[in-house]
């Protein structure tokens, strides 16, 4: 039987860089059982409660526990946008109060999960969620009677709070499950589900609206968080699960990239904690027998707190901040940010475009508008996710079957086109009055290339820096949600004093810029993992000894 050996890390190989298609079949390692020459990264254990180990319907029912999640959070936190004017109108706040509202709650979105994500790694994901998703549905219910300026900021500023781990721990909870070759279609589906829920919630909120005013769109996300709720305490299962690094034979006479590694050695170019590489055990007796792990019970599951862990909340709170060291992780948060940028400018100036002469869409209309960035969203997940995964693939067997990450960054490729393309329809359209599904167009468009930025964004950081993926996937949200922060504030006053056609111009050009940037992260993304291989080591070793391998 071949089993895992713990021992050193190599710290010659550079962070990223995998050894996923096993081209000669010669790496003793477990494959996928749906494709024979892929190796499965990371190697899973011979625990059966393994989250990488699980069935594929317990995959599923965790999947779909942390969809619904995403799905009543973020419908939550997007119910407002339809109905702007009709909030405005009765309370007397500004739109501009509104949507300066809707920034701080973005900001808290993003630095809440440090609080949330050290919490999560501490004590289990499971109870983050639970609390996560009863906390928000309190205010809803408060939100109705926040009529005052302070009052309105104050309940979102909460709401971002209690919300934060929508943004950066159901990422991790997908890698905690799936392997590197599955990653980015369920990555897709979260980024459906995170961009979907935030589309469908307007116009769910417009007909609500219509019917029973504005306070019962939030009373209704209430009721919705509660059903949601119900499900993830019965279903909702723990994923975290503490993995520590194989030991490795290096090889000094390969060429990192330029061979498949045989008979179970690895290129010193290889990540060892994404490798699916293990070593035969020397002594046969020496091997892990599966029925010494006791599978959990489904009461066992239900418990809201998992294993005991020394205290370490603090000082994990803080290491997310450390990682601005990592340019890579920098990059995702940039890119992240900036194309999430569009999806802000979108609901700043919808109800306003929509609502106004000569369109004059009451709410439910406006809300019916989203019906279009559905579309798109699931245009875009699909794009990102499945036919990214057979991308990603294909470019990892024409490099000998190493896997670079930033492989998955050509997929913003057909974003060079939409973003600024889509953005001259929505703005400069709206100043020349264009019909009115030229408009509706637009949003189904900068929809798709939102989601496809949401998706490889998160993918390439945690591609690069798979053992640190949980706390540097906060300070990707932290860049990303400052970066919403400021366009939220900004919104208003930027398109009301340029006026449509010019701030769209300038936004479209910006988009441009942005995008292009991905070509030299392709060109120089190894050399920066390369050249800062040394401080992701001791970030590992740091993990490792506060017992937050994941």
């Amino acid at each position: 039987m071949t089993t895992l050996r713990h021992g050193h890390l190599d710290e010659d190989a550079i962070p990223g860089t995998v050894h996923l298609v096993d081209l000669e079949g010669t790496i003793r390692a477990k494959h996928s059982a749906a494709h024979k020459d892929v190796v499965l990264v990371p190697a899973p254990s011979a625990d059966p409660d393994d989250p990488l180990n699980w069935s594929p319907r317990r995959k599923l029912l965790s999947t779909v526990s942390l969809s619904v999640y995403t799905l009543m959070v973020g419908i939550a936190s997007a119910a407002i946008y339809s109905v702007l004017e009709p909030i405005s109108e009765d309370t007397g706040l500004t739109l501009g109060d509104l949507n300066a509202g809707t920034g701080y709650m973005f900001l808290f979105f993003g630095w809440g999960c440090l609080f949330w994500q050290a919490l999560a790694l501490q004590y289990g994901k499971r109870p983050v969620y639970l609390f996560s998703m009863l906390a928000t549905l309190g205010i809803m219910i408060w939100v109705p009677h926040a009529t005052t300026n302070g009052a309105w900021i104050g309940s979102k500023i909460l709401q971002g709070f209690v919300g934060a781990p929508i943004e950066s721990l159901c990422e991790i909870s997908i890698t905690d499950i799936w392997f590197t070759h599955e990653r980015g279609t369920y990555m897709g589906l979260y980024a459906f589900m995170l961009a979907g829920s935030n589309f469908l919630a307007p116009v769910l909120a417009g007909f609500i609206n219509d019917g029973q005013g504005w306070q019962w769109v939030m009373y209704w996300c209430a009721i919705f968080l509660a059903i949601g709720f119900v499900f993830c305490f019965f279903f909702m299962e723990e994923t975290n699960y503490d993995r520590e690094p194989l030991e490795l034979v290096n090889t000094p006479t390969d060429t990192p990239g330029t061979s498949t590694p045989k008979d179970g050695t690895l290129s010193p170019s290889l990540d060892p904690e994404k490798t699916g590489v293990m070593q035969e055990p020397e002594n046969i007796d020496s091997a892990v027998s599966v029925d010494e792990y006791k599978k959990k019970t489904y009461l066992q599951k239900l418990s809201l707190l998992d294993k005991k862990r020394d205290f370490h909340l603090f000082r994990m709170m803080i290491r997310p901040l450390l990682f601005f060291s990592l340019p890579s992780v920098v990059y995702a948060g940039f890119s992240y940010g900036s194309n999430l940028v569009w999806f802000n400018v979108l609901n700043g100036t919808a109800s306003l475009i929509l609502s106004a002469a000569p369109y004059n869409f009451p709410a439910s209309m406006v809300g019916l508008s989203y019906v279009s960035p559905l579309i798109g969203v699931a245009a875009g997940s699909f794009y990102s996710g499945v036919i990214g995964d057979r991308v990603v693939l294909w470019l990892a067997r024409r490099n000998k079957g190493i896997l670079e990450s930033e492989y998955r960054l050509w997929l913003f490729a057909p974003s060079l086109i939409l973003i600024p393309g889509s953005l001259i329809l929505w703005g400069v359209g709206a100043a020349h009055h264009v019909h009115w599904f030229g408009l509706i167009f637009a949003m189904g468009v900068i929809s798709a290339s939102n989601c496809i930025g949401v998706q490889l964004s998160v993918s390439y950081c945690i591609d690069s820096y798979k053992d640190l993926s949980g706390e540097a996937m906060v300070t990707v949200i932290i860049i990303r949600n400052t970066m919403s922060f400021a366009v939220n504030y900004g919104i208003t006053p930027w398109v009301t004093n340029m006026g449509y056609q010019n701030a769209f111009v300038v936004a479209a050009f910006a988009g441009l810029a942005q995008v292009l940037t991905f070509l030299a992260v392709v060109k120089w993304g190894k050399s920066w993992r390369n050249k800062t291989k040394k401080t992701y080591y001791k970030f590992v070793k740091q993990s490792e000894g506060l017992g937050v391998t994941h």
